[in-house]
């Protein structure tokens, strides 16, 4: 009987983000990505959510690495903090390595990992996994599809991919080693890219975006332009640095990302500019605005970025004139939509031309849409099939793809969060879970808790109300109180009344339960239990009631 095979999913399973997944042979854990989510609008105060590692913390001796299939941080953006409690290599190709080492380094934690880089073709011994790296188009150069060699047959994981027949840097995705898996001992289990399942037909290649930015640079002459897209997509960056140069434009990177990875790209051999082409923000206005491209980072419309410091004019490099055009090179992430819209909204109160994808095809997906998929696997044929990457209509979409592609319905398992599968001689099923609550991440602080994140919404809904009594317990008097303080509840200075009959109701329940001998915590229920009730029944509102008892 062959050793099973367990895979259990931390994260990326029913939202886009957080994605991290464990394979597990004879007790020994092989990671694939370990990323973060950006957090909702509703997620108040959250700087990112992390996967819950509560489980793979308990096995932190059990770890023997990490794949890292590509460079976007919600697949290697957690392993700083992940890190930090446990120490194992990383595995990736040079450029996505480099990406991840950028937060690794800033949180001084590079002594706990050794970053271990790989090329397309090769086949490692990690454990007792035998991985082979295979090259995938995505819009991240050097992103890859793995497969497992294990006891139980050929895993193979997609990674994040498109099928791009004419990528940028000519490095396609390798279907005919993907076939020959297929053909020889076959795939007995796929994990694959769900994010587009439910968006018919193919994806555009990125090189037809390099041609309508070529476009554009061309309708734009005489004009300073401004474009904004990921820092880690080399590939729009080397489009972009094209179409300027063929225009006589000088390129200036705008954000502490986009710097660095242009930097690392060119050291990389990845990214190919002049010296005499780029220089520094510092130096823009040294050239006349037509001569100009900035390159900005802030796509997504995060709060501190450079393209929304820029648009609110608070950009200590640059500022905005009406003969500037503004380009946005990407497409909102699901939740960053009003960020965008605010974005793009403030730099039309600047007097600018902005075009982004609403307007212009200045963006191309990096994930694989329906016909893709379905031609992935027809490619790979598996006998059993787990969607990843993706909310939960995109799992269920990429489920019925395979579905309609061949592979047995009781075949095609569904999974979330938290989900444990097992994968042995009789198949693959669910065999229990473990935790994968959201960790929430407010400045260096990790998980901040739900109850937090939850007294934070009242507070921005409802208001607080401070009840501040002083009592003598011992006397079983009320000494002085109550006083009412309130925030975002009422208008103080115009609802007099109604604070006083508070205070009247408050004085009441501490009386009464200090003649009934109450402690220090009954005294604080009283005073919040009386307080609650009162405003409750006058205001139809729950703000947050904060008692004060103090002991004279």
């Amino acid at each position: 009987m062959a050793s099973p095979v367990h895979i259990t999913f931390l994260g990326g399973l029913g939202e886009i983000g957080r994605n991290c997944a464990a394979l597990e042979i004879e007790g020994q854990i092989l990671l694939i990505d370990c990323g973060i989510m950006f957090p909702d609008t509703d997620m108040l105060g959250v700087d990112l959510v992390l996967p819950d590692f509560t489980w793979l913390l308990e096995r932190a001796d059990d770890i023997v690495g990490c794949i890292a299939t590509h460079g976007h941080e919600d697949h290697v953006g957690g392993l700083s903090y992940l890190l930090r409690e446990a120490s194992f290599p990383v595995f990736g190709t040079e450029l996505t390595l480099g990406l991840a080492r950028g937060r690794i380094e800033e949180a001084g934690l590079l002594q706990r990992t050794e970053l271990t880089p790989v090329t397309d073709g090769e086949t490692w011994e990690i454990g007792p996994f035998d991985v082979e790296f295979i090259p995938v188009t995505h819009s991240v150069p050097q992103a890859l599809a793995t497969a497992f060699h294990t006891p139980q047959g050929t895993i193979v994981h997609s990674g994040d991919f498109k099928i791009d027949l004419t990528p940028v840097d000519g490095r396609l995705t390798n279907l005919s080693r993907l076939g020959a898996l297929a053909d020889g001992d076959g795939v007995r289990l796929l994990l694959a890219d769900s994010t587009n399942a439910n968006q018919a037909g193919y994806s555009r290649s990125e090189s037809n975006v390099g041609k309508v930015l070529y476009n554009l640079m061309h309708e734009q002459e005489g004009r300073r332009v401004i474009v904004a897209c990921f820092a880690s997509h080399i590939h729009r960056i080397q489009q972009l640095a094209d179409a300027a140069i063929a225009f006589g434009r000088v390129i200036a990177p705008l954000g502490r990302s986009m710097r660095r990875n242009i930097t690392m790209a060119r050291e990389l051999g990845l990214l190919q500019i002049p010296d005499k082409s780029v220089i520094d923000v510092e130096d823009v206005d040294r050239y006349e605005p037509g001569r100009v491209l900035v390159l900005s980072t802030g796509s997504q419309g995060e709060p501190m970025s450079a393209l929304t410091l820029l648009a609110g004019q608070e950009n200590r490099w640059l500022k905005l004139h009406p003969d500037d055009t503004v380009i946005l090179s990407s497409h909102p992430i699901p939740g960053n939509e009003h960020a965008v819209t605010k974005v793009i909204d403030n730099l039309f109160r600047q007097g600018v031309e902005v075009i982004h994808s609403g307007i212009e095809d200045v963006h191309a997906t990096g994930h694989a849409k329906a016909e893709e998929l379905k031609l992935y696997q027809s490619i790979l044929k598996p006998e059993y099939f787990v969607p990843v990457h993706g909310e939960y209509h995109h799992l269920v979409a990429h489920a019925r793809l395979a579905e309609v592609m061949g592979t047995g319905h009781d075949n095609i398992l569904i999974a979330e969060d938290g989900d444990r599968l097992v994968l042995d001689d009789d198949g693959l099923r669910t065999v229990g879970r473990v935790p994968a609550d959201y960790i929430y991440v407010h400045g260096t602080v990790g998980d901040i808790g739900t109850g937090v994140l939850a007294d934070r919404r009242i507070l921005a809904d409802e208001g607080v109300v401070a009840v501040i009594v002083c009592v003598d317990r011992k006397n079983r008097k009320l000494v002085a109180g109550p006083q009412i303080a309130t925030r975002g509840w009422i208008y103080e200075q115009e609802s007099g009344d109604l604070i006083k009959d508070l205070a009247a109701r408050v004085k009441g329940a501490v009386q009464t339960a200090l003649a009934d001998k109450a402690d220090q915590n009954q005294l604080e229920k009283a005073v919040r239990k009386s307080a609650g009730s009162f405003v409750a029944d006058k205001t139809r509102r729950r703000p947050m009631i904060v008692p004060v008892v103090l002991d004279a």
